[in-house]
């Protein structure tokens, strides 16, 4: 049975038990267990605290972790990054209050820096040759400037909301982190028929995810242009319509080429253009 960790509360678990869940995971957690069987897959899922997740993980108490990339940055356990899952993209990154005086990292030298990663930016300033003092914080290290117990921050950043409302500024970006599968080494060799199933399943949803399935009408001497816009896998599917001049036409397009696809269609004298969502997709 593969064992599964997720965090029991915070900004990944909702999501990693949506991309469980599109897998044909079915959890069953109703009483806020720590552990819960999975239907539908030969696994069970640990609920535990965010930071505990890596050490379990080297450990062997569970085998596969959906866990942030900045977080085993931080704690260099020796576990194995299998793939990125595309959800909680964030940034780890130094801010300094809006009115500093600042012009590159070399004005951190022999400042205070607050941080909750303070392997992470010690790390990145020994490489920097900038010598400065870390000051480990478990929360709401944002407002630390502003009590006078650092001269600048090093946090998480997405939107960046949280730091103008604290009157700070983003300087430099130390690392950028999303969501991502990781394993124990040791159970990449013993559970390897599951983990690559389930990596299977992982793939075939997030390709689903970041594609849409297009069908639309075009004239038949416009189909080889029509081709040329879309960035299909291999060709795309030309159905005849009940009106000998024209066909239908079926693809796939990735989301980041959704609006330049279409406008280039229409331009050409597409028509009836319908979008739909892809459930799974295996390629």
């Amino acid at each position: 049975m593969l064992k599964i960790a997720i965090q029991k509360s915070g900004r990944l678990h909702e999501q990693s038990l949506e991309l469980l869940h599109a897998c044909g995971l079915h959890i069953d957690n109703g009483l806020d267990q720590l552990r819960a069987e999975v239907m539908g897959f030969d696994a069970e899922v640990y609920f535990l605290r965010n930071s505990d997740i890596p050490g379990y993980l080297e450990d062997g108490v569970v085998d596969l972790a959906i866990i942030g990339q900045n977080l085993l940055a931080e704690q260099s356990r020796d576990v194995r990054e299998l793939m990125p899952l595309g959800f909680s993209r964030c940034r780890l990154s130094i801010a300094v209050p809006r009115n500093a005086a600042y012009l590159n990292i070399f004005s951190l030298e022999g400042k205070k820096i607050a941080t909750s990663y303070p392997e992470t930016v010690s790390s990145y300033l020994r490489q920097k040759g900038v010598r400065a003092e870390i000051h480990e914080i478990s929360g709401s290290v944002e407002i630390a400037p502003n009590i006078g117990l650092a001269d600048a921050i090093c946090d998480l950043v997405s939107s960046g909301s949280t730091l103008f409302k604290n009157g700070l500024t983003e300087k430099e970006v130390i690392l950028k982190s999303e969501a991502c599968l990781a394993a124990n080494k040791n159970s990449l060799l013993e559970k390897s028929e599951l983990i690559e199933n389930l990596m299977f399943r992982i793939s075939s949803v997030l390709h689903a995810r970041n594609n849409r399935y297009i069908l639309f009408n075009v004239p038949n001497h416009k189909i080889e242009e029509a081709g040329k816009i879309l960035p299909v896998l291999k060709s795309p599917t030309v159905l005849p319509l009940l009106d000998k001049d024209w066909s239908s036409m079926h693809s796939v397009i990735h989301v980041n080429d959704f609006w330049n696809v279409i406008q280039k269609l229409k331009s050409i004298g597409a028509q009836g253009i319908l979008i739909v969502p892809i459930q799974n997709m295996v390629i």
